[in-house]
């Protein structure tokens, strides 16, 4: 089955009229996706800035990690549902519009460096003593464009 009948199901199932449906629904499912993306994107951002030399610099990047990970992995959690729920009541036109795919693929680049960054503190390279590689701080700043990206794509959406 292609994705745009996909899509179409989507949009008719009991999913899609039930947060369309009217009410609060879609209202609070999208303040609900608002605070995940602040618990997700917010804590990204800090670290990525902590690579980059800025901030706090007298904490550790693994005590960073420690302390933030578990509000953008909230924040994860809390994106996916809720965009699960925010795309079902209008997939038929979000998956056809070019800024959700933007959007998409720039969550997906976004992920896939959180991936690759987790991978190098697993292997000691950005243990502490050992100076921030000028790979790690172009990830980070790869990173804030990523996520900036998927914002204001994500925002744009509503407007173009």
């Amino acid at each position: 089955m292609e994705p745009s009948a996909l899509a179409a199901l989507l949009q008719e199932s009991a999913l899609g009229a039930w947060v369309r449906g009217g009410g609060w629904t879609y209202a609070v499912t999208n303040v609900l996706h608002v605070i995940g993306v602040v618990l997700l994107v917010g804590p990204i951002v800090l670290l990525d800035l902590r690579v980059l030399g800025a901030g706090a610099q007298r904490f550790g990047l693994a005590d960073v990690v420690s302390a933030l990970t578990p509000f953008a992995a909230t924040g994860l959690l809390l994106v996916i549902a809720s965009g699960v729920l925010l795309f079902a009541a209008d997939a038929v036109s979000l998956w056809t519009h070019p800024l959700m795919r933007w959007k998409l693929a720039a969550v997906v680049l976004g992920l896939a460096n959180i991936a690759l960054f987790r991978v190098a503190m697993a292997r000691g390279v950005l243990r502490a003593g050992i100076a921030i590689t000028r790979r790690a701080q172009a990830s980070a700043l790869a990173s804030i464009v990523l996520w900036s990206g998927a914002l204001v794509a994500g925002r744009m959406i509503a407007y173009v």
